[in-house]
């Protein structure tokens, strides 16, 4: 086997195991983590919505973006607790703030995800009523 076919196996094998520790950690979320559930079940609510009230393609853009955008946050926010627990154990202000700011940025993305959720579905809603 040439050298550069030797760095073509090597170079798949490592694209390979960095899909699969991706996918381990995508399963690890929504496993073991109870606002990746929480928002697992959000997310097939706002999906089952979608398909009952025929969103058009430009909707549907937008609430898969929202709902990747809560996720993948809330994902990054275990993440960072997950490391703030392992580095310092016991109370820490400086730890305290870390995660605050963390799972603020998850609360903030969720209010505007939901702001945007309610512009699109709201005036649906009201057509049934």
């Amino acid at each position: 086997m040439s050298q550069e076919n030797s760095q073509a196996v090597v170079y798949k094998q490592q694209i390979n195991k960095a899909f699969t520790n991706a996918w381990n950690g995508i399963t690890y979320f929504f496993k073991n983590e109870r606002n990746g559930i929480i928002q697992a079940g959000v997310a097939m609510l706002v999906l089952l919505l979608g398909f009952y009230f025929h969103l058009s393609p430009s909707e549907w853009i937008i609430i898969i973006v929202c709902i990747g955008a809560v996720i993948a946050m809330e994902m990054m926010n275990a993440a960072i607790e997950q490391l703030c627990n392992l580095v310092y154990k016991e109370y820490h202000p400086a730890i305290k703030i870390i995660k605050d700011v963390a799972a603020g940025a998850v609360l903030f993305v969720a209010i505007i995800s939901s702001v945007i959720g309610l512009i699109i579905f709201i005036p649906k809603i009201l057509q049934l009523l």
